[in-house]
């Protein structure tokens, strides 16, 4: 059965090019060059996923996936051309589940967008038990920390954390291991079911918003902790970064 795809990109070679990946590769595509009409679309008919660019006329990628966010859980790729840490995160923030910085592969966005659909369908069968996301209690604590799988919430002394679906994928793997170190590998493996390609660096930034909405002082976690040569843990405890 063949998936939706709509993307939402103004520069109409690249679109093209696209459509023509998508296309060849089974879906079914739909293209647009503005924010406004991007969101009429995915309103009107809402797609298996979006392939969203940031700097669209109009509304912004960013407020097309602010709004699209709030109406449910589509799957959201966002292409830019910024790469800065801070333009980063408000993607991911925002809802974005994955994006790739131009100019890119087409092929690689191709498979991106496989992993992102896989992830978003209800398995068939018997759900596969990732390393790095072993079977857990429906409520995990962690110091001050509580993560509730079965309501999809996390809470810092009783206070409600709001955390994309990415966030909270690896901070639930996170916090049913504590003080285990995962490499980026691993947590990537929490995005990407079975280690499909998405970028380390995505890891990186879903772990810096983390910082940010858990930590104190997210400059100096005691939490959320780097172990230099390898990647991340969270702390049962109260440690130096």
């Amino acid at each position: 059965m063949s998936t939706y795809v709509l993307v939402a990109e103004d520069d109409r070679k690249q679109a093209e090019l696209i459509r023509r990946y998508l296309a060849h590769d089974g879906h079914e595509v739909s293209v647009v060059h503005d924010g406004r009409t991007a969101l009429g679309e995915a309103t009107r008919r809402p797609p298996d996923l979006l392939v969203l660019d940031w700097m669209l006329p109009g509304l912004d990628g960013l407020e097309v996936c602010r709004r699209l966010r709030g109406a449910g859980e589509l799957p959201i790729l966002m292409l830019t051309a910024r790469s800065t840490e801070d333009d980063l995160l408000r993607g991911l923030d925002l809802g974005a589940d994955d994006y790739m910085t131009k100019p890119f592969r087409p092929r690689e966005l191709v498979a991106r967008i496989r992993t992102l659909l896989r992830r978003s369908r209800p398995s068939a069968g018997p759900a596969a038990v990732s390393p790095a996301a072993p079977a857990s209690p429906a409520v995990l604590t962690v110091g001050r920390l509580t993560v509730n799988a079965a309501q999809h919430q996390v809470f810092v002394h009783d206070r409600p954390v709001n955390c994309t679906p990415g966030e909270f994928r690896i901070l639930s793997a996170m916090a049913a291991s504590p003080d285990r170190v995962f490499t980026r590998s691993q947590l990537l493996d929490c995005l990407t079911d079975h280690g499909r390609p998405v970028s380390e660096r995505t890891v990186d930034v879903h772990i810096l918003n983390l910082r940010k909405k858990i930590e104190t002082s997210p400059r100096r976690p005691q939490h959320l902790l780097t172990v230099h040569g390898i990647g991340y843990k969270l702390a049962s405890g109260d440690h130096g970064a």
